[in-house]
């Protein structure tokens, strides 16, 4: 990937959910008892983990760089992707109760993972272990969960057809791992929370005490011109914002 287009990668602007990191409206700020700012699906929805975060937006270079990993085999790309979630998890550390934190990225199944030679979450979570400032708190288990079926491509799926596609996809392999501990999740790409919150679950019932989400990219259903309108200026609801779907849809994720 030519260094132009490594340029203009950038982070998240504009105020996001405190829970999934989706953008909000500059109306929802604050707007909590709590002081969290969350977006109208968490409003109505307790997500299984604590917070997901994510570097950038899925779209342009970023999800260029995601797919020459991905689906082209350039595994280098790894460490450049593996700064991101790293630089991302930041913001989680004053939310970590525990001196050491375990990293788990989202499995592939046997048979796509031997057709594809890697798991691309492994390679960027690997990467962004050797990246994070407090990498001595991040034990890796690559191990630890299963993905025990393989799943239909999420793209054009209900959420109800989503949950349903995810439900009993994954298991853990190694509970004596998680039991009792905080578990760092890692993942390419947040589309809609379905798998890593099917992840979440999972480690949960496994005996994990509290599970995190970090990953390369999400897509955006809240484009950023929008995200800073101030209450009294904008004329954008809920719903509209839901239909403003600019971002790129991630593949299989």
């Amino acid at each position: 990937m030519c260094p132009a287009c490594l340029a203009q990668i950038h982070p998240i602007l504009g105020k996001v959910c405190s829970v999934c990191g989706e953008r909000v409206l500059s109306s929802y700020a604050l707007s909590d008892p709590d002081g969290l700012t969350r977006c109208p699906v968490c409003r109505r929805v307790e997500r299984p983990f604590g917070r997901a975060v994510a570097y950038g937006s899925y779209d342009g270079g970023l999800r260029e760089l995601v797919h020459l990993l991905k689906y082209n085999g350039v595994r280098p790309a790894a460490n450049v992707l593996g700064r991101m979630p790293a630089e991302a998890t930041g913001t989680l550390e004053s939310a970590f109760e525990q001196a050491h934190i375990v990293v788990i990225p989202v499995p592939l199944f046997k048979t796509r993972r031997r057709q594809r030679g890697f798991n691309q979450a492994e390679l960027i979570a690997r990467a962004a272990l050797k990246f994070h400032p407090a990498g001595e708190r991040l034990q890796l288990r690559a191990d630890t969960l299963l993905r025990t079926r393989d799943t239909h491509s999420q793209i054009g799926l209900t959420s109800h057809q989503r949950r349903e596609n995810m439900r009993g996809a994954f298991a853990v392999t190694r509970a004596a791992e998680v039991t009792g501990r905080e578990v760092l999740l890692v993942d390419d790409v947040y589309t809609t929370g379905t798998t890593v919150s099917e992840c979440a679950r999972v480690l949960l019932r496994a005996g994990a005490a509290r599970v995190w989400v970090a990953t390369v990219a999400r897509t955006l259903k809240l484009a950023s011109k929008y995200a800073e309108i101030a209450p009294d200026e904008g004329v954008l609801d809920e719903a509209a914002g839901e239909r403003e779907i600019p971002m790129a849809k991630a593949v299989g994720s």
